[in-house]
């Protein structure tokens, strides 16, 4: 799986019919900044509103899964959103000129060719993994569907479905890797049951539908008078096939094609819970409603573990800076120098690392028989790495000073002792306006939360 952000290269477009309303609708997708995320765009309605691809808007998982946010629809969204996740891209906007993502063919493969075209972009961040830690479960007694994410550092899923047809059986699918995705699940294709599809034509759906975008099982026989109707849903003159099997001898592309979809379709659906997933997702019988279900179920967990909100870091990984480049960047020196690297870095946030040494000055005063970092310090090293993140963000940061003005929400959580290593976290509150900036930072040892604050400074150009 890929460590660092990625994004697309440059825009790319592709255009097709929706689904269930019929209407054609033009896709486009638009590298993103890091830590943007995956949002929707519906460029048809004043004033452009967007959609964020999370859980939280869901608003319709009856054929399809469908999000709304600042008066604005999208639907039949989880192909487009299986793609991304399958090519590990995380940040894009996605612009649309109508309310339904295009089905193409029924896959996901339409959307995973067009991006692998244009290619992805590495970006300066961390990808904010979710790693279960403990199993997570859903299940739906009703309607028999169990799901479970388990504790594994790798994203692996497999899908059982069984809906007592003759036709299909049980069936089962995996994804092992996610680098086989585009090779083992996005090419499979949507499917419906012959004896589901005249209750979705009366209830004004699957307009655009046709057996060049579905899979149609026929599960039951077809009397002569039924012919009519099936062939005004999918606008064919001679419907050959109507014993049971699969609906004018259609090809499948493989022989568990329908459990492959409802693999891809929880990997769409599981994508709103809003990050990348490290775990074994175990599902059966699985469907859009229980895999929004259970997103929202993983998004809990995750908010709750966010609340510490850890950062990435890798001590063997090369930092963006060291203490040179720090150096250069920063006045502070010996023995006020509290930052020894920075491992990440980009327009919104940044990690920096001060390794915490017995031969420390201040330990020679503070507390020498029982030596603790003082806090002050510790908020001095945060106020230090805000500052990379604040000079960031003019061309010359070498020609001026950051002064801190205001701590406010100071809070000391655990003492930091000598072999600690204090990771320090940064993130803007508000973006830079006519010098003033306001940030707010954590530092961590291990997963523990040791200090935070909210800090405001201003950027003084140095005198000539």
């Amino acid at each position: 799986m890929n460590t660092k952000q990625h994004t697309i290269k440059k825009p790319v477009a592709l255009s097709g019919v929706g689904l269930h309303t019929g209407l054609e609708v033009t896709m486009t997708f638009l590298p993103a900044p890091p830590n943007h995320g995956i949002k929707f765009q519906r460029i048809d309605l004043e004033d452009s509103p967007t959609i964020d691809a999370n859980v939280e808007y869901v608003v319709d998982v009856s054929r399809g899964t469908t999000l709304e946010q600042n008066d604005a629809r999208v639907g039949t969204i989880e192909h487009t959103l299986a793609a991304l996740t399958g090519l590990e891209i995380d940040n894009v906007l996605i612009q649309l000129d109508a309310s339904e993502a295009p089905i193409m063919d029924g896959s996901a493969m339409p959307f995973v060719k067009a991006l692998e075209e244009v290619g992805t972009e590495e970006q300066d961040a961390p990808r904010n993994f979710f790693e279960v830690h403990e199993g997570i479960f859903y299940r739906d007694k009703d309607n028999e569907v169990e799901i479970a994410a388990l504790p594994l550092d790798d994203y692996r899923v497999t899908v059982m479905i069984d809906y007592n047809s003759p036709v299909l059986g049980n069936q089962h699918a995996s994804l092992t890797d996610i680098k086989k995705f585009e090779k083992e699940i996005a090419a499979c294709r949507t499917f419906s049951f012959l004896h589901e599809l005249e209750t979705l034509y009366n209830n004004n759906l699957i307009k655009g539908g046709n057996l060049s975008n579905a899979v149609v099982v026929v599960d039951r026989l077809v009397k002569e008078n039924e012919l009519v109707k099936l062939s005004n849903i999918f606008n064919i003159p001679d419907i050959k096939e109507v014993k049971e099997g699969i609906l004018n001898n259609v090809e499948l592309r493989y022989r568990n094609e329908p459990a492959r979809h409802k693999l891809l379709d929880l990997v769409g659906d599981l994508t709103l819970a809003g990050r990348p997933i490290k775990a074994q997702i175990l599902a059966a019988r699985p469907g859009h409603a229980a895999n929004v279900a259970f997103a929202k179920k993983l998004r809990k967990h995750m908010l709750e573990y966010e609340k510490a909100s850890l950062p990435q870091y890798d001590s063997t990984s090369k930092p963006l800076l060291d203490i040179n480049k720090i150096t250069k960047i920063l006045p502070h020196r010996y023995p006020f120098q509290l930052v020894d690297k920075i491992t990440q870095l980009d327009n919104n946030s940044v990690t920096g690392v001060k390794n915490v040494s017995i031969n420390e000055p201040f330990f020679q005063g503070h507390f020498p028989n029982n030596p603790v970092m003082p806090g002050v310090l510790q908020v001095e090293a945060l106020a230090q790495t805000g500052g990379i993140l604040v000079l960031s963000t003019i061309s010359d940061p070498e020609n001026y000073w950051t002064y801190l003005l205001a701590i406010d929400d100071c809070r000391f959580r655990k003492i930091v002792l000598p072999g600690d290593t204090l990771v320090l976290k940064c993130e803007f509150l508000a973006p830079v306006k006519r010098g003033f900036s306001k940030v707010k930072g954590q530092a961590f040892v291990g997963n523990n939360l040791v200090c935070e604050a909210v800090m405001t400074a201003k950027i003084v150009e140095k005198s000539p």
